[in-house]
């Protein structure tokens, strides 16, 4: 709350800071505005950017160290016995004096020494708010003083701010860059610690998954197998199932609502449509487990086949149905956006409306339509939830969609469920299988990419 009262306060005095300079300069002209360098706007948001940008870079160091300089304070104002305890111990002392001050854990039969070191804790992080709020306040009117002064009718200020903007944008661009580097090397860095004790050909071209550790020589049940080909399968079979509903009813109802429904239809039958992606998907789930599975199940006796009560077939039909819109919505987009001339050009020489959609539409707006359907299928191999309720957890290597399979989501999240120990191959799986996610991505990508401009070229 603190902090947000913070950021308030730098906002509100950016606010004041913009109007103060574009009144300011305003005024040194005389309204007279053709004589300066740039619009008024640029001089206010000059004086923002001073009264800003420092005091959120002051903030955000700031919070940076707080919680560390707090930390060694409180400890080493504990007792001797408490410091003298192992570091891990230590750590869960002052996990209570944490939860004391938030008030999780009630203050009776609380040992006195834990009871000064919250004090001393709410005492520090109280007067660190009243040193930031005051450090955060004398950064802003020293940023607003300062570029208040510099403010000239010649001073090139759009230039400035242009700039400004622009090294704004390449931080947030490299931020996003090392956050994307930074969570490859966290996963990359924990799947080799688990190839260090299971062998990487083993995992690649295993074909059973079993990864339960045993504790003991004569444990039963615990082999601890990890081949991943049974969740291979299982993944590309329901996303393939998924594809198959998604792709062809999606783009279709794209290609419908942009060439062929009348302005009426489109406004009410899309947004319609768009309400499937806001659907949670545990409701998904719900719907998979308690009507599509059983009825499956029921019409697949009546044919004489033998049908699972949890099947890729119904989690990937009901998966195929939440990802429609997915494809629908951005190939329709895509589709509106191809020029009107290529239509009319293709009228012109006698093509029907049905030959210039197949023929220069569709092909003009291919680069945008393989972008959704790449989109619907990271949708579909990351899907946890319908599959865990409609599909199940046991690892079947089958090619029949009648049975039960499981994915690499699924298995990552029941390996991570608990406290676990990130020393064991069974925990450090959940990084392989994260690895493997993270490589069928990529060449997706790379596949999109590669079709895209391809007919890029052709049609530009």
């Amino acid at each position: 709350m603190n902090n947000l009262v913070l950021l308030t306060v730098i906002i509100l005095l950016s606010s004041v800071g913009y109007f103060l300079g574009k009144r300011r300069t305003e005024k040194s002209v005389k309204g007279n505005i053709r004589t300066l360098h740039s619009l008024p706007g640029y001089y206010g948001l000059y004086i923002a950017f001073w009264c800003g940008l420092p005091a959120v870079l002051v903030f955000l160091l700031w919070m940076a160290f707080q919680s560390s300089v707090i930390t060694s304070l409180v400890i080493s104002d504990l007792p001797r016995e408490f410091q003298s305890l192992p570091e891990d111990r230590l750590s869960l002392v002052f996990n209570d004096i944490l939860n004391i001050a938030s008030g999780a854990i009630s203050h009776e039969q609380i040992d006195q020494a834990l009871l000064e070191a919250v004090d001393h804790y709410n005492r520090l992080k109280s007067t660190g708010f009243a040193a930031l709020l005051a450090v955060v306040l004398s950064v802003c009117l020293a940023g607003l003083g300062i570029s208040l002064r510099k403010i000239k009718p010649d001073m090139p200020a759009r230039a400035i701010v242009e700039r400004a903007i622009r090294l704004l944008m390449i931080l947030c661009s490299t931020i996003a860059i090392f956050t994307t580097i930074g969570i490859v090397l966290s996963v990359l860095f924990e799947a080799i610690r688990f190839f260090q004790q299971i062998a990487f050909t083993d995992f690649i071209f295993g074909m059973h998954w079993s990864p339960q550790m045993a504790i003991r020589e004569d444990q039963v049940g615990a082999a601890g197998s990890f081949g991943m080909i049974p969740l291979l399968t299982g993944t590309l079979m329901i996303s393939a199932i998924a594809m198959l509903v998604a792709v062809p009813v999606g783009l279709m109802s794209a290609i419908y609502m942009s060439e062929y429904a009348a302005e009426r239809v489109r406004t009410v039958a899309k947004p319609v449509l768009e309400i499937l992606a806001g659907i949670p998907t545990v409701v998904y789930g719900f719907f998979a487990a308690l009507t599509v599975a059983p009825f499956i199940r029921e019409f697949g006796s009546d044919m004489g086949l033998d049908v699972s009560s949890e099947s890729a077939l119904a989690a990937g039909l009901v998966m195929g149905i939440m990802i429609i819109p997915f494809v629908s919505s951005l190939s329709d987009d895509v589709i509106k956006a191809v020029p009107q001339s290529l239509r009319d050009a293709s009228l012109g020489v006698g093509a029907t409306q049905s030959e210039t959609i197949i023929r220069v539409v569709v092909p003009a707006a291919l680069p945008g339509i393989v972008g959704s359907i790449l989109l619907a299928v990271s949708r579909a191999v990351g899907e946890t939830m319908i599959v865990v309720m409609a599909a199940g957890l046991t690892a079947n290597l089958t090619a029949n969609p009648l049975q039960a399979v499981t994915t690499f989501t699924v298995q990552i999240v029941t390996l991570l469920i608990g406290d676990q120990e990130f020393d064991s191959a069974k925990t450090l799986a959940a990084f392989a299988l994260g690895l493997v996610l993270f490589v069928m991505t990529l060449v997706l990508n790379i596949v999109a990419l590669y079709v895209v401009r391809r007919y890029r070229e052709q049609y530009e």
